[in-house]
């Protein structure tokens, strides 16, 4: 523990994350934020900022909190226990600028880090803001999280501000990438590189950037292997939930079906159910029905669920089971990864989908892999 008060930044970006469970693969713009409360969605950051709260609290107790009213920290500051300071005003509904205005003054206050609770759009904020030698780290709670900013999960981030405050962990520059929503939404992903942030380093508590997918003969050839051994598997009565990506849409491809890129499909061997599905929509085809949720990894960071595919929600996850979970990966992708990664939202279902999965990485080979929370 901390022999002195330390003092720290907590900037919360209330709408993060919102459009993940309704499968609008994003939460940037009004009209998005709108849509997403239309679809019924609910607001991911406040538990996200609770849940970092909740474990920094137990390991560390000497610290000042700073954070900006209302739902950029406030709420959550106070039902903390921290002692804690609110400074600055917000607009409602919160902006881009109220996120940069909050870095700035927090800096000004004489944090150590700061800690922010968003996704890639809000670390593009904080880049803008922040000044050299401030250290930052990012508790995920958006819908695209590739950037090399943010802890795996909330509890993870409060290790490292521990880890930090203790003298105890390095610093490193980590990449902010975003992708444009727009473009993602038709299936395209396109991702650029907007800068560098000083985070906090550790190989396990945060995520590397992603490695997109290379297209190349060997790896289509690969995918196809894989999407043969799967579709081998498959049997005529049960429900399949496929998750996003190029390996899943092999899959599909096989079964002469369609298939969202960047989107989840519910699907039979012979027919599509609900494509570019959302979590309501999964969660209503698989009621009573026997299920198989398939997954591949993203690349480097290795989560299978939690990045992107925010629609299978701990809930869809618990109605198919663990035993439902099958994890695809082409030779490629796999050479890039240390462990299989989640971050569901839900602490207790992370914990009990630890443990090792295997991996079916052709169509007559399967490796076994550690799964981490």
């Amino acid at each position: 523990m901390s022999l002195k008060e330390s003092k720290i930044g907590f900037i919360v970006n209330p709408i993060a994350g919102i459009g993940g469970r309704v499968g609008l693969k994003g939460s940037d713009g009004e009209e998005i934020v709108r849509r997403a409360l239309g679809l019924g969605a609910k607001p991911v950051a406040p538990q996200r900022a609770k849940e970092f709260l909740q474990e920094l609290s137990r390991l560390e107790r000497n610290i000042q909190i700073v954070c900006y009213p209302d739902g950029m920290g406030e709420g959550e500051v106070k039902d903390s226990g921290f002692n804690f300071k609110i400074i600055g005003s917000v607009k409602q509904p919160t902006t881009a600028e109220d996120t940069k205005k909050a870095v700035k003054d927090c800096i000004k206050e004489g944090v150590e880090v700061i800690v922010f609770v968003g996704g890639d759009g809000t670390a593009r904020d904080v880049l803008d803001a922040v000044e050299e030698g401030v250290p930052v780290i990012g508790v995920p709670s958006g819908v695209k999280l590739y950037s090399a900013v943010f802890a795996s999960t909330a509890k993870g981030a409060a290790k490292l501000v521990s880890e930090y405050l203790g003298r105890r962990v390095a610093m490193r520059l980590g990449e902010v990438l975003d992708v444009d929503e727009e473009e993602y939404r038709r299936g395209v992903l396109s991702i650029k590189l907007y800068g560098y942030l000083l985070t906090l380093s550790d190989p396990i508590l945060v995520q590397p950037s992603k490695m997109p997918t290379m297209v190349v003969e060997d790896e289509v050839e690969n995918q196809r292997a894989i999407a043969r051994r799967v579709v081998r598997d498959m049997v005529d009565d049960e429900i399949y939930i496929l998750g996003s990506g190029t390996t899943t849409k092999a899959i599909a491809d096989l079964l002469n079906l369609p298939k969202t890129l960047l989107g989840v499909d519910v699907i039979k061997k012979d027919k599509v159910i609900v494509k570019d599905a959302n979590e309501a929509q999964i969660l209503e085809a698989i009621r009573g029905k026997k299920a198989k949720i398939i997954v591949s990894p993203i690349g480097r960071q290795g989560f299978i669920f939690g990045r992107g595919n925010q629609q299978i929600s701990p809930d869809v996850i618990r109605q198919v089971g663990r035993s439902g979970i099958i994890v695809v990966a082409t030779r490629g992708k796999r050479a890039t990864l240390d462990t299989l990664r989640v971050d569901t939202g839900d602490s207790q279902l992370n914990e009990e989908l630890e443990g090792y999965y295997k991996v079916i990485v052709d169509y007559n080979e399967s490796q076994v892999i550690r799964c981490v929370a």
